[in-house]
């Protein structure tokens, strides 16, 4: 089984251009990326003297994985909440069909 192969894709952060290799299937995902990195970028520097491009990127890498981190956390409690009342439930479930919860 082949690969597909790459293709080049112009991307912009700030003022310079990057050529990224990718599948033809993952380029607008990674259009999509580079212009909210582009726009985290820019806010950042909005906000700070002067920054050198790489520290710049190195901000905002940050910045975007506490983001990720923070979603992540939030994601993995809405999960538990949501297989705790998925429990509750199959037992009053089984409560009220056999009048016995299902013993497991």
């Amino acid at each position: 089984m082949s690969t597909p192969a790459s293709e080049p894709v112009a991307l912009r952060l700030i003022d310079r251009e990057f050529l990224i290799a990718c599948a033809p299937e993952e380029r607008d995902g990674l259009l999509e990326a580079a212009g909210f990195l582009d726009r985290k970028m820019r806010e950042l520097r909005a906000n700070a003297k002067a920054p050198s491009f790489e520290r710049l990127a190195v901000l905002t890498a940050i910045s975007v994985a506490h983001e990720l981190l923070i979603l992540r956390k939030r994601h993995d409690g809405q999960e538990q909440r949501l297989s705790d009342g998925l429990a509750a439930l199959r037992s009053r479930l089984d409560v009220a069909l056999d009048g016995d919860p299902v013993k497991r």
